[in-house]
């Protein structure tokens, strides 16, 4: 049996089936942002990108957990 994915990544499924790009993308996307802050990034995806609230918010959450742990 698989371990299903947990927190933000548990929504790169859906990301990558309703919007027909790779999670990876998105994620370069916001890598390659100026934005730093959360609220901010989640309503450029949103608004620039046409992403909904949740994905927005699961796609962010995890690069920012990424610099975090870098640190």
């Amino acid at each position: 049996m698989t371990d299903q994915p947990k927190g933000p990544a548990s929504y790169f499924p859906s990301i990558e089936k309703k919007y027909g790009r790779p999670v990876q993308e998105w994620l370069d996307l916001i890598a390659a942002s100026d934005l730093t802050k959360h609220m901010e990034l989640v309503s450029w995806l949103k608004t620039d990108h046409a992403l909904g609230h949740g994905h927005a918010n699961a796609l962010v959450a995890h690069v920012l957990a990424g610099r975090k742990s870098a640190c």
